[in-house]
């Protein structure tokens, strides 16, 4: 049995490393340590480990729940963000129950309709952008994913409702993007709302107001029904488990939350990572040009998404810069060996997605944005 290796700084300074530079600390840690290693900074003692071989992530992720389970409680860290009643927050029996409700929209003809929707509104953030003259990327991006969640999620697109949620939620998600603010989640204790101009006390006003506004929408949908919405709010609203329940307001305010944080600053850092690379490499950009004229003037959005040349920039996007680093925890619910690894039942594991990323053995040349090792090999 090989014995597990161990980060060695002092648990404050494994938390402070990974607060203000978790690439790094990741980076350092895998050159000391290699594929799996134990760290402290989930606030426990030598038994929060990180994995990234693929033999070791296959197993975590693919074995039935006798050996690894993915307890909601072990989210609770995001609570304060999304709530105590999204699906990511419960386990076992709940949480499938809670995933067959969401499914649904995400299927067939509506993703068609979100595809087109997705399209329209990027064209008309990019129309607005200035001509022959440097712009921020990051702003464009975060723009569409904001209105995409607001129309495909909220199903408001329009009126003072919609202005006043899109102000609301752009402060609020501004809030976390400092090391200062991140560590809030981690230190509960610093968690103290000091009046408006403080940044827990900031947040929390913040979060009312979307809070009222979702709640106010919800009623208004229940007193006045469309069966012929197709938002993802309203397709929640209608949907009905075994027992024919609909989720409660509480429950649907979660979710949508949860798509919110999910889907917005993740889907727009990747897109900002793809206008950078593909404007570093104007023979990328080319490349992709000439794979979609393919498709003639006016390229269905599902069309776009099968081309090969178009989907190996993306995925070498999503590789190269990964915005999920890791996976939501596991925990060993009986001994097993890892990878060689004796671990004991209790021990919290997490997939390593971006050290994953960047092994040489399996993407050589690791930290060089090449699209073709996508279309030379067929990655499992």
């Amino acid at each position: 049995m090989k014995i597990l290796p161990k980060v060695k700084a002092p648990t404050f300074l494994q938390m402070a490393q990974w607060i203000i530079n978790p690439v790094a600390f990741m980076e350092n840690a895998a050159r000391k340590h290699g594929d799996i290693f134990s760290t402290k900074v989930g606030l426990t003692v030598d038994n929060f480990i990180f994995v990234s071989s693929p033999s070791a992530l296959q197993q975590i992720l693919t074995n039935d729940r006798k050996q690894f389970s993915a307890p909601g409680e072990a989210n609770r860290i995001i609570a304060p963000i999304i709530g105590d009643y999204s699906v990511v927050m419960l386990d076992g029996d709940i949480h499938k129950k809670r995933r067959q409700l969401l499914l649904p929209p995400f299927h067939g003809e509506r993703m068609r309709f979100y595809g087109d929707l997705i399209r329209d509104i990027t064209l008309r953030v990019m129309a607005e952008l200035p001509q022959n003259q440097p712009f921020k990327a990051r702003s464009a991006t975060t723009a569409i994913a904001l209105q995409v969640i607001m129309e495909a999620v909220f199903g408001i697109s329009q009126g003072e409702r919609y202005q006043t949620l899109k102000k609301i939620l752009a402060e609020m998600l501004d809030i976390f993007n400092s090391p200062v603010m991140a560590s809030l989640l981690f230190f509960p204790i610093l968690r103290a709302d000091l009046g408006a101009w403080s940044p827990w006390g900031k947040y929390q006003r913040s979060q009312e107001k979307i809070d009222d506004i979702i709640y106010t929408e919800i009623a208004e949908r229940k007193a006045n029904p469309n069966p012929n919405r197709t938002d993802i709010l309203s397709l929640l609203m209608s949907a009905r488990d075994e027992e024919g329940n609909p989720m409660s307001d509480k429950e649907l305010r979660d979710e949508l939350m949860t798509l919110l944080f999910a889907g917005h600053e993740t889907t727009a850092t990747s897109m900002s990572w793809a206008l950078y690379w593909t404007h570093r490499y104007p023979e990328i950009k080319a490349k992709i040009l000439q794979e979609i004229a393919t498709l003639g003037d006016n390229p269905n959005p599902i069309d776009i998404t099968r081309l090969p040349y178009l989907s190996a920039v993306c995925s070498e996007t999503l590789r190269i810069h990964p915005v999920g680093m890791l996976t939501f925890p596991r925990v060993v619910e009986k001994p097993v060996e890892l990878d060689g690894y004796p671990l004991e039942k209790g021990t919290i594991l997490m997939g390593c997605i971006y050290l994953a990323h960047h092994r040489e053995q399996t993407f050589p040349d690791s930290h060089t944005f090449k699209p073709e090792r996508f279309l030379e090999k067929q990655f499992t």
